[in-house]
């Protein structure tokens, strides 16, 4: 998973998941990604940044269910404040948290940087399910399922998953129809 230089392979599967054969119009274009970049104070990590600039930014098609949304956009069901969001400082998670059954406490002060810093929601399957691409900190270019009952990475290295990690494998993976979590599906 390379975060710093796309691949143009990559960005060719891509391009086709996404079925964009529109010369990039729904593409933001490089200035637009560079703003975006200074104003949240990130780098976005390829090949995400590379497809906003010149592919597309969001699509109805998917994934995740409800489709993918534009940058810095958020799904219609977000409970948090966009004020709240800040994407420079770093995702506080490396490994997988399940906080249903801790004690309030914790889960209370924990939870609000865990859905709002260093990642941007990428979109929605439902049921308060977010699909996050972590821009800042060690998990920088790795996406996460973040729910109401926990947190967990995606990617075979992390276990419920076949798929590569990153934001590439994570779209191949929904290209081919695979379940999410298709680790347990086989296991049963």
């Amino acid at each position: 998973m390379n975060t710093e230089q796309a691949d143009p392979a990559e960005l060719e599967a891509l391009r086709a998941a996404f079925d964009v054969d529109d010369g990039g119009e729904s593409a933001l274009g490089w200035d637009k990604v560079h703003a975006f970049e200074a104003r949240h104070g990130i780098v976005l990590p390829e090949p995400y940044r590379s497809l906003v600039a010149e592919v597309t930014d969001g699509s109805y098609a998917g994934p995740p269910h409800d489709g993918l949304l534009g940058l810095g956009e958020l799904p219609d069901d977000w409970g948090g404040k966009a004020e709240e969001r800040d994407l420079s400082l770093p995702f506080p998670l490396v490994e997988e948290w399940l906080w249903e059954g801790t004690e309030a406490e914790r889960v209370d002060s924990a939870l609000g940087p865990v859905f709002n810093h260093g990642s941007l929601v990428l979109g929605t399957d439902g049921c308060g399910m977010y699909w996050h691409l972590v821009v800042t900190g060690p998990h920088r270019g790795r996406i996460w399922n973040i729910t109401d009952v926990g947190a967990a990475p995606f990617g075979a290295e992390f276990g419920h998953t076949t798929a590569s990690g990153g934001f590439a494998g994570w779209v191949a993976h929904w290209a081919a129809g695979k379940p999410w979590f298709d680790k347990e599906v086989a296991a049963r």
